[in-house]
C-alpha cells in the first residue's frame, strides 16, 4: 500500500538517523492547512501531520503509528504540539497516550500552553499533569458542545424547513454521493492505500458505506 511504503521507507531511513524531536501537528478535514502549528517547524527534526478527528485514538490514525514506528526503534527524544487539543479530543485517550510516552521517558511539550509532562532530571511534572488533566477535560467538552451545536443547528434547519434531507425514494447520483465531506474524505484515505477498515474508522465511516464508496471511486482490492 502506499501509504504504508511511505512509512516502511521512513522506518528504514530512520535506522541511521540521530535522535529526533519530533512536531506532531493535526487538523481534522482534509482541506484544512496546518500552517499555524508549523511556524517554528525548523526547530525540529521532523514534521508528522495527521488530517483526521481528535476522537480517533491517538496510535490508531496515521501520524500517530509512524511516531509509534520511532519510538520503537528509540530515536525520539521529544514530541511537541502547539495544543493539547491536536493531542486529541477523547481524554481518557489523550492521558493513556500522555502515560504511554511517560513510561518510554520521552516528554510531550505543548507549544502554547508552555507545558511540559517530564522534567530535565527525568521525572514526571506533577503540576503539568494536572493541568493537562483539566485542559484534556475541556477539549473533550469543547467536541461535545460542537456536535451538539451542529445538531441544533440541523434541527432549527428543519423546522423551519430548510434543511429537508433527500427526498423519500429519490435517488442520489455518484457524484453527490461521492462529494459528501465524509465520503469524499474516506475516499482519499482509500487512495492513499489505508484499508476499508481504517479508512473508514479515520473518516468517521460505516463499513457498509466503505464498501460502496470502493466500489464507485473505482478504488482497486
Amino acid at each position: 500500500m502506499e501509504l504504508l511504503t511511505k512509512i516502511e521507507l521512513k522506518m528504514d531511513k530512520a535506522k541511521n538517523m540521530k535522535k529526533i524531536n519530533i512536531l506532531y501537528t493535526r487538523v481534522s478535514a482534509l482541506d484544512q492547512r496546518t500552517d499555524r502549528q508549523r511556524l517554528n517547524e525548523k526547530d525540529f527534526d521532523l514534521v508528522i501531520e495527521d488530517k483526521c478527528s481528535g476522537a480517533i485514538p491517538f496510535f490508531e490514525r496515521p501520524g500517530g503509528k509512524e511516531i509509534m514506528g520511532y519510538i520503537e526503534k528509540g530515536i525520539v527524544t521529544k514530541i511537541s504540539a502547539i495544543t493539547i487539543d491536536r493531542l486529541g479530543r477523547d481524554m481518557l485517550d489523550i492521558l493513556n497516550t500522555l502515560s504511554y510516552l511517560n513510561k518510554k521517558l520521552i516528554p510531550v511539550y505543548f507549544i502554547n500552553q508552555g507545558l511540559v509532562t517530564i522534567n530535565e532530571n527525568g521525572k514526571e511534572n506533577p503540576i503539568s499533569k494536572l493541568i493537562i488533566s483539566i485542559l484534556a477535560t475541556i477539549s473533550e467538552m469543547e467536541r461535545s458542545q460542537i456536535r451538539e451545536r451542529q445538531l441544533e443547528g440541523v434541527k432549527l434547519a428543519k423546522a423551519r424547513g430548510v434543511y429537508k434531507g433527500r427526498v423519500q425514494g429519490s435517488k442520489e447520483d455518484v457524484q453527490q454521493f461521492l462529494s459528501k465531506p465524509k465520503n469524499r474524505k474516506a475516499l482519499d484515505y482509500l487512495k492513499r492505500g489505508l484499508s476499508l477498515t481504517e479508512a473508514g474508522k479515520l473518516a468517521g465511516v460505516h463499513i457498509n458505506t466503505m464498501t460502496k464508496i470502493r466500489k464507485l471511486g473505482v478504488v482497486g482490492n
